[in-house]
């Protein structure tokens, strides 16, 4: 009895070392893979851009340089074990202050990034929209413009290099931060084909205009006023001219054809450029949008208010409305007023 007493006291004893010795090493483990390693420094949350193309030494460098990961051995330990080094997944993703080795790694493997809210506004011309896109997504500008004045293209989507940019309707759009050039330009294409549905191109029809049409005279209301509930009004007043074959001498397309979008005062020596978008010398729509109509300022258009009004001349309140006439006599009236205003603002350019 005394010898199996002492068997099992020395088991236990035994029991007792091991549990000791393999204790440590179990927390350091759990620690290794659950404990927090992502410090942002009092942020809450951040994104961690993977370039395309990138490899596991080059996630490493982009985590060291941050400077987001405390230990990298520990990182780096479990990557290995998680086969991260040969599931690279570029994109970007968003990262939470106090994220553990295994969460970090998981969510960088698994390819789900953070989507970007897409949004372009006052694009003006094909070069600007170019910009604006790549400043948000891993694009450079000039492969994006490289498509937009793609003729071959732009005639199977519908477009000219010089109508591309109505694809883009202004709105916020989710996409992925790494989409290829090509893939965004489908996306606008299902986007704008989704926005001109049946309803709309009716409409347009019924107006004898085309989808592009109606995107072109919207772009030089939105460029007229700033002021929603007038912008069927000048739009009728474009149809009114367009009906009667009167050149339209919108003063955007002006400033367009010129490409000095600092002009506030169009004067009689910059109606002598010679461009389709000088509209005092050329009746009818010009050959492409002058900056990227909203969805509302098309709708006007297409809804425009049905009147007599040949004219409109800028309020000289600066109120941003304007003062509409049905004579030449009384725009020039109109127009006077506006005048002697900006002189007295010194407004002379």
């Amino acid at each position: 009895m005394k010898r199996v007493k002492n068997i099992r006291i020395f088991l236990i004893t035994l029991a007792v070392a091991l549990f000791a010795t393999a204790l440590p090493a179990g927390i350091f483990l759990y620690l290794y893979i659950y404990g927090p390693n992502v410090d942002l420094e009092g942020q809450e949350s951040m994104y961690l851009y993977i370039p395309a193309g990138s490899e596991y030494e080059d996630v490493k460098d982009i985590l060291h340089e941050s400077g987001i990961v405390s230990g990298m051995t520990t990182f780096h330990w479990l990557a290995e074990r998680k086969n991260y080094p040969n599931r690279v997944m570029p994109g970007r993703y968003l990262i939470h202050d106090g994220m553990c080795n295994n969460s970090l790694i998981n969510l960088l493997r698994s390819g789900e990034q953070h989507p970007v809210q897409l949004t372009f506004t006052n694009i003006r011309t094909l070069e600007q929209l170019a910009s604006a896109v790549a400043g948000q997504l891993e694009l450079d500008a000039p492969d994006i413009l490289r498509l937009l004045k793609d003729q071959e293209l732009m005639s199977d989507a519908g477009m000219d290099t010089l109508t591309a940019g109505l694809l883009f309707i202004p709105n916020t759009y989710e996409v992925y931060w790494n989409t290829p050039a090509d893939q965004l330009l489908k996306r606008m294409q299902r986007e704008y084909n989704a926005f001109w549905n049946k309803q709309r191109r009716e409409r347009a029809a019924e107006n004898n205009l085309s989808p592009q049409e109606v995107g072109i005279m919207a772009s030089i209301v939105q460029s007229e006023t700033s002021r929603h509930d007038e912008m069927a009004r000048i739009a009728g007043v474009y149809m009114n001219r367009l009906k009667k074959n009167i050149p339209l001498q919108a003063d955007p397309t002006i400033i367009f054809a010129l490409g000095d979008f600092s002009i506030r005062r169009v004067l009689n020596h910059h109606l002598t450029i010679d461009s389709p978008y000088n509209t005092y010398m050329y009746a009818g729509l010009p050959p492409g949008p002058i900056n990227l109509p909203e969805p509302r300022t098309i709708d006007a258009v297409l809804n425009y208010e049905k009147h007599e009004y040949l004219f409109f001349s800028a309020n000289p309140d600066f109120s941003g409305y304007h003062l509409f006439a049905k004579t030449y006599a009384e725009h020039l009236a109109n127009a006077q007023r506006y005048r002697q205003a900006l002189d007295e603002m010194n407004v002379y350019r």
